[in-house]
């Protein structure tokens, strides 16, 4: 059997790290997308069909340029995981943090627009593939002091389901997985705790194991799932009274 062709971005650390070094362990060609090129470097080191792309998703020209050099160099991708994001504790009132909204939004939403688009023809051609976006359970109900993340992971969510339904019938996938608490970077920040908080690894293998069956809608884990369903019932009132002392996450960390 072929090796699986697979691009990730947001691969440098957290869950799109731990998604390479699970599709590598599969024998996958890999593209891989991060920042932070040294990162990037070390999470690849031990791969072999392996691209690195160091770049920032923001920048539509640079992923239309990583994906032409991927195809040109694996053939059409199986599997394209949009991966990249922050989170970033905000407050309206602060005009400091108009900034971060925008970077927020930029790179969860957006990069997720500039990580699919150049691939779609592609895929479409070949009549197979998934698309996979990584969404959050942020994104079911918004939280108290982190609202450009909450509102970038709903729009997320909406986008991924605009394009599913765009793309059904021309045997291109589209996967939105919602994940909840993973244990990277990302959350290594936060000043509260944290349920059914998953490893990255661990979070990587239901991932991938929700791309192979082609998963339209999957929230990690099923607990958090539950949870999920459950703050989507919740009428306004009750909701508001719950969350209103949440604590929040920290403000204004590095972009």
């Amino acid at each position: 059997m072929k090796p699986l062709r697979v691009f990730i971005t947001g691969a440098s650390s957290g869950l799109g790290a731990a998604l390479a070094y699970y599709y590598a362990a599969q024998g996958a060609s890999l593209g891989l997308v991060g920042r932070r090129a040294e990162a990037l470097h070390q999470v690849s080191q031990p791969f072999g069909d392996c691209a690195c792309y160091p770049l920032d998703v923001r920048d539509s020209a640079a992923m239309q340029a990583a994906a032409a050099d991927f195809m040109q160099r694996f053939g059409t991708p199986d599997i394209v995981i949009a991966a990249a994001g922050i989170s970033v504790g905000t407050l309206t009132e602060f005009a400091d943090d108009l900034t971060v909204f925008k970077a927020v939004m930029d790179i969860n939403v957006l990069g997720m627009v500039t990580t699919f688009q150049p691939f779609i023809v592609a895929m479409r051609k070949q009549g197979s593939g998934v698309l996979a976006g990584i969404g959050s359970v942020a994104g079911i109900r918004g939280l108290p002091g982190g609202s450009a993340y909450s509102a970038s992971k709903a729009a997320a969510i909406t986008y991924l389901e605009s394009l599913r339904v765009e793309l059904k019938g021309s045997g291109v996938a589209v996967t939105t997985i919602n994940p909840g608490y993973i244990v990277t970077p990302m959350t290594a920040v936060n000043p509260y705790p944290m349920p059914f908080i998953l490893r990255a690894e661990v979070a990587a293998s239901k991932t991938a194991h929700a791309i192979a069956r082609r998963g339209r809608y999957v929230t990690l884990p099923w607990q958090m799932a539950l949870v999920a369903k459950l703050l989507r019932l919740l009428p306004c009132v009750l909701y508001d009274r719950l969350f209103q002392h949440a604590p929040h996450k920290p403000r204004n960390l590095p972009l």
